[in-house]
């Protein structure tokens, strides 16, 4: 909190006074980060698609795309996690939130009937969530080099490949 208040130019007492813990202060970080970056925004081409494979695809490159920007405040809230309430319940929001926008996906392909039979909704929307996972883009773009376009252009692929039924195409 000293860092952060000597940075803001502020006191730390002043700093203590809007955020009682590093905790809210890292939750309002995270807010204002999404407002700053827009996500609502940038969910729009996956609320509005028209078929199944398009949200699916448009939900990816959302969230796919989005992990980069926000993956040094994911990181200090996973670790504030660990002994922090707060940060718990507010990462587990926040992940509760990206769930819904993957099961949406798996809904949408379901609705069209390219929801291959293999996978229940709640399965599919499962591994989906587990792909998207920021510790599954850590792995894959920090420990074993992949680019950002690879790591969204893959999952895409890769999704597609698990959950639409076979000759599911576009």
């Amino acid at each position: 909190m000293s860092d952060i208040a000597r940075r803001a130019d502020v006191s730390r007492q002043a700093l203590y006074l809007h955020f009682a813990t590093r905790a809210e202060l890292l939750i309002a970080t995270t807010f204002y980060v999404d407002e700053i970056n827009r996500s609502d925004e940038r969910l729009e081409a996956s609320r509005a698609a028209r078929s199944g494979v398009e949200r699916l695809d448009a939900f990816i490159d959302a969230w796919g795309g989005y992990i980069p920007e926000i993956y040094s405040l994911a990181r200090a809230m996973l670790a504030m996690s660990d002994t922090d309430e707060a940060a718990r319940e507010a990462w587990a929001k926040r992940m509760r939130d990206m769930r819904e926008g993957c099961e949406a996906a798996i809904v949408a392909l379901e609705h069209d009937g390219k929801l291959n039979p293999e996978h229940s909704r709640d399965q599919a929307t499962d591994l989906l969530w587990t792909f998207l996972s920021v510790r599954t883009w850590e792995h894959l773009t920090i420990d074993c080099g992949w680019s950002q376009e690879r790591y969204t252009e893959t999952t895409k692929k890769i999704a597609r490949q698990m959950f639409l039924v076979e000759n599911g195409g576009d």
